[in-house]
C-alpha cells in the first residue's frame, strides 16, 4: 500500500483511486455506524475522497493512510451531525434505517444500532476494520485509555444486548 500512496502523492490518479477501492468498505461501516444513513454516508464517503485527494502531500507517513483517511471520514461525519442538528429547531437527530446491508451482517448491524455511537463506532473499528486501541485513540483524538475503557464498555453492552438483558 505504500507504493500506491507514494504514486498517489506524486499525481497518479488511478493509485488514488485503487487505495480508496481497498478502503471503500471500511469507510462505509464507519460513515454508516455514525450517521445511519445510506444518502449521508455515500456523502460524506464523496467528500472525504476529495478532502483526502487535495491534502494528500500532507500526510507524512504512507503507512498511516488508511488511519490518515478514517480520522478525515469520522470528522467530516462529526461535521454533518453537528450540521444536521443545526438545521432542526429541537435539536434532535433525524435518525434513518439504513437500506443496504450488504456490508455487514444484518443481526451484527441491528444490535450495533441499539448501542452508545461513542462504543459503537469503537466496535466498529476494532473489530470490522481491525484497527488497534492505540490506532483509534489517534483516529478519534481520545486518549487510549479511554479507547479501552469505551471498547470494554460496548462489549458488555452489545452482550447484554444479544442476551436480551
Amino acid at each position: 500500500m505504500n507504493d500506491l500512496v507514494e504514486k498517489a502523492r506524486a499525481g497518479d490518479a488511478e493509485a488514488f483511486s485503487e487505495l480508496i477501492r481497498q478502503n471503500m468498505q471500511s469507510m462505509y461501516k464507519a460513515a454508516i455506524a455514525i450517521l445511519r444513513s445510506d444518502e449521508d454516508a455515500a456523502d460524506a464517503i464523496q467528500s472525504t475522497i476529495l478532502k483526502c485527494w487535495e491534502g494528500l502531500s500532507r500526510l507524512r507517513e504512507p503507512k498511516y493512510f488508511k488511519t490518515w483517511l478514517t480520522k478525515i471520514l469520522i470528522n467530516t461525519c462529526n461535521d454533518m451531525l453537528r450540521d444536521r442538528q443545526r438545521l432542526q429547531p429541537d435539536g434532535e437527530i433525524e435518525i434513518t434505517a439504513a437500506r443496504d446491508d450488504s456490508y455487514l451482517n444484518i443481526e451484527w448491524k441491528q444490535t450495533l444500532e441499539s448501542i452508545d455511537e461513542k462504543y459503537r463506532l469503537i466496535l466498529l473499528l476494532y473489530y470490522s476494520d481491525g484497527y488497534n486501541t492505540a490506532e483509534i485513540g489517534k483516529i478519534l483524538g481520545i486518549p487510549e485509555a479511554t479507547v479501552r475503557t469505551r471498547l470494554a464498555r460496548g462489549r458488555k453492552k452489545y452482550l447484554e444486548t444479544v442476551k436480551g438483558e
